[in-house]
């Protein structure tokens, strides 16, 4: 591989980020000339953004940290047709007034992340509807359709994924990739961007933005990819049985988020350590040779730094503290995941069965029944060994709640209303 110069690439090769660039060593020596202005696009399909969108995001930070100016582009025109990326079927259409309104959720996000400003390394957010909302069609084909032929289009992996599940590809998203390829240019022509970063499924879009600009403006333009990421067991990241894991604790709590990667698997946590924690190097190799239960002091350290970086220092701190109490001295700790039942309910007895559902801490009735069969369901640390066992106001302890647990990193609280 190409030795690297620039504080950028190098950071990001180290840490494990890069995947795939259109020429590595030319936009290295760009990156030690000055900064360099590059973008990540992030489309409104919900009110937040999960963990799925989290190593984007580190990327803009390091390229931030080590001198350049990143650009947040948020899709409001692209969310209106749908990235076919990666996609059986046709994304759900939106209205604009849906798209404005998660738009909003997700800009919250990036101000743990990234300093916004005016400066010349402050970042700095658009909207791609204020240049494609008020594009002429027929133009539009004219200026930049005719540098896309069928024949190249229908290679891309997000069209061949449809046509060979015969799945079908609407002609509204068969333009995606040209608006975001036009997006590139645009970016360009307005703020001077010359870098677009994005996950391995984008590259094929990417590298539609740098022939585009190269054929109309004959620019040298860069594109960067991060690889697609799996646990060490192959999960999809950022997805649990219980959903998603949003970045944002009106979707997740703190603490389900610090859960979330306290549970990281043994062979995932130095993997994770660099690339989502500024953690330097050298101490991530030392946490990550850990051995046996001292693994254990290295999620932590995991947790405790993602955590800060997605909530804030006195999130982290609470949701360390609130699991220490939980899991390291058995108390009912509040800050746990809470569920709330009528007095009067508990007071006639609920299924220990139905409590675990509710909960959230089994998928179904069946799987809670598995649970205790199987010796992994337990009320205030106690094993349930009946299937049909129920719970009453009797079994509220001292703090008036009754902890519900299943297996051993997994709780909640039940509190009689």
């Amino acid at each position: 591989m190409t030795t690297l110069h620039s504080d950028f690439l190098r950071t990001l090769d180290e840490r494990g980020f890069i995947h795939q660039c259109t020429d590595l060593a030319a936009l290295d020596e760009k990156a030690q000339k000055g900064p360099v202005v590059a973008y990540i696009g992030f489309d409104c399909t919900a009110d937040s953004l999960h963990v799925g969108s989290l190593l984007p995001i580190m990327m803009l930070r390091w390229l931030q940290k080590t001198g350049h100016k990143p650009i947040v582009l948020m899709g409001g025109g692209t969310t209106q047709i749908g990235d076919p990326s990666g996609k059986d079927e046709a994304r759900q259409l939106l209205t604009k007034e849906t798209i404005a309104s998660n738009m909003a959720g997700i800009k919250r996000i990036f101000g743990r992340y990234l300093t916004f400003g005016d400066g010349p390394t402050d970042a700095v957010m658009v909207n791609n509807a204020d240049w494609l909302d008020g594009l002429k069609y027929i133009q539009l084909l004219r200026d930049v359709g005719r540098h896309f032929t069928i024949n190249r289009m229908l290679t891309f992996d997000s069209v061949k994924l449809r046509l060979e599940r015969e799945q079908p590809l609407t002609f509204l998203e068969f333009n995606y990739m040209i608006l975001q390829a036009y997006d590139f240019v645009e970016l360009n022509r307005r703020l001077g961007c010359t870098l677009q970063m994005g996950g391995s499924d984008q590259w094929g879009n990417i590298v539609n933005g740098v022939e585009l600009g190269r054929r109309t403006d004959g620019l040298e333009l860069f594109g960067l990819t991060t690889p697609l990421l799996t646990t060490a067991s192959g999960a999809k990241m950022g997805k649990t049985a219980a959903g998603a894991v949003w970045l944002t604790d009106d979707k997740l709590s703190a603490y389900d988020f610090w859960q979330y990667w306290r549970n990281a698997e043994d062979a995932d946590v130095g993997r994770f350590l660099r690339l989502y924690t500024e953690l330097p190097l050298d101490e991530i190799a030392r946490l990550e040779a850990l051995q046996g239960a001292e693994i254990n002091e290295a999620k932590k350290v995991l947790a405790n730094e993602v955590t800060r970086l997605a909530h804030g220092e006195a999130a982290a701190q609470e949701a360390a503290e609130t699991a220490r109490r939980a899991f390291e001295e058995g108390a009912a700790a509040e800050g746990l995941p809470t569920v709330e039942v009528a007095r009067a309910d508990l007071e006639a007895g609920m299924a220990v069965v139905d409590l675990l559902v509710t909960a959230g801490l089994a998928a179904s009735k069946g799987e809670a029944r598995r649970l205790i069969k199987g010796g992994g369901a337990r009320v205030n640390d106690g094993a349930v060994a009946d299937e049909a066992a129920k719970l009453t106001a009797a079994d509220l302890n001292a703090d008036g709640v009754i902890k519900l647990s299943a297996g051993k990193k997994r709780h909640a609280l039940v509190k009689a209303g």
